[in-house]
């Protein structure tokens, strides 16, 4: 860690610097010898290292989306090119040109706020030994070795001999207690974060190695700070502790305010906006706005939450505009089926007649004067008695030929078309 620290030289001195100055500002206040001074000093600095790697971690919010966009993708790439794994690479590498992803974007907060972690450790390593370093002179080491946190010196480890310790002014059992419930918290703020993201934040309509991979490191991370953490001084305890709550909790503003489409945080957002926006009957604010008018902008391209905040309105007679904007409508509007289609009203859908085949056409046609009789009134017993006597074939005397002066029924009369024809209306008595 020394040899690491090493490399990380460069920026000690300013790092030293700021924690001077905050020094400066809390020794006015709680004393210049006293854990609080010293340990709000590394707070501090932590927050202003955080709010300068702000637009990093805007950053990183978007690379992650982008990542969880691109899972079918790169999904159908893995199925594609199983056997042949540079061509799975270059083709990785291809989608993420043509995207403009990168997928080390995800990790640039860590990356970025590295030196500064080393460099401190750098300083606090030279307050243990007793060594100046950047601009923390005699006076200010004397102080900072003085300085404890619930009894344990900023400059102890877990790992430190009790010769060690008692040099720093304290026991052993103090400092192992300390550093102990230190690592603990530092372990449990990691893996609450990383599950919050895995829980909370993430399509789970979508199913890649992607997520598998989260979900180990979700386990991986806490044991790794547990297991370096024993050789961290107090105060980088402090200052990794700082930041694991600071992330935890950007992380949790950013999900209720700005969630993954997909996620459970996207419903929960969305019924919260959905009670607000149907309270007031409009949309109050820029952000609401902007939300409404990207959901009506996919139109059927929304997700199952975005449909249904569109039929929360829709039950209340409010309509989503193109703007953003809330306006109200009257009653019957469309609202979203899950499959995209638009009914009115909550009506049934108008279902299209299916296609009929050439004979089920044919023979419709040929049923087609049959069909027409049944909107035609009922005929009286009299009437169907003589249409019965009427339907009764002619008898055929020996040899097969109809009657002399009996027209063949079988054969059609000029001008008439072959088949069933409508029968003559019976005469009236």
């Amino acid at each position: 860690m020394d040899t690491i620290a090493g490399f990380f030289s460069f920026i000690t001195t300013p790092v030293s610097w700021v924690i001077v100055q905050f020094h400066s500002l809390y020794g006015a206040i709680f004393g210049p010898d006293t854990g609080w001074a010293w340990g709000l000093s590394i707070v501090s600095l932590v927050i202003l290292i955080r709010i300068c790697l702000i637009p990093l971690f805007v950053k990183q919010i978007k690379a992650t989306r982008a990542m969880q966009t691109l899972q079918p993708e790169m999904k159908k790439i893995q199925e594609r090119y199983k056997n042949d794994k540079q061509r799975q690479s270059e083709e990785m590498m291809k989608l993420y040109k043509e995207t403009g992803t990168n997928p080390l974007s995800s990790c640039l907060p860590i990356l970025a706020q590295s030196p500064f972690f080393f460099a401190l450790y750098h300083v606090l390593n030279g307050i243990a030994t007793g060594t100046t370093i950047g601009v923390i002179d005699d006076n200010l080491l004397a102080s900072a070795r003085k300085a404890h946190i619930f009894g344990a010196p900023l400059a102890a480890k877990f790992t430190d001999s009790a010769d060690k310790v008692a040099s720093l002014g304290a026991t052993l059992t103090d400092v192992r207690v300390v550093t102990a419930i230190m690592i603990v918290m530092m372990s449990a703020s990691q893996f609450y974060t990383q599950r919050q993201l895995m829980t909370k934040n993430v399509d789970m309509t979508v199913k890649t190695p992607f997520m598998q991979q989260q979900k180990m490191l979700m386990y991986v991370f806490p044991v790794m700070f547990a297991v370096f953490g024993i050789n961290f001084p107090v105060g980088v305890l402090v200052y990794w502790l700082t930041t694991n709550v600071w992330t935890m909790g950007q992380q949790m503003y950013v999900i209720r305010q700005n969630p993954t489409p997909g996620s459970k945080a996207q419903a929960a957002h969305l019924e919260r906006l959905l009670k607000h926006v149907t309270h007031a009957e409009k949309t109050r604010n820029r952000r609401e706005r902007g939300i409404v008018k990207a959901i009506v902008a996919k139109g059927r391209d929304r997700n199952e939450f975005e449909r249904k905040f569109i039929n929360g309105l829709t039950k209340v007679n409010l309509a989503a505009q193109a703007d953003g904007t809330v306006i109200k409508s009257a009653a019957g509007t469309l609202t979203e089926d899950e499959d995209g289609t638009q009914t009115t009203g909550g009506t049934p859908k108008r279902q299209q007649p299916k296609r009929q085949s050439k004979s089920q056409r044919q023979h419709g046609t040929a049923q087609g004067g049959a069909k027409g009789e049944s909107d035609a009134p009922e005929p009286t017993s009299l009437e169907k008695k003589d249409e019965a006597e009427d339907a009764k074939p002619e008898a055929k005397p020996a040899g097969g030929k109809p009657a002399s002066g009996t027209p063949a029924r079988s054969k059609a009369k000029s001008g008439q078309r072959k088949g069933p024809q409508r029968p003559k209306s019976p005469s009236k008595k």
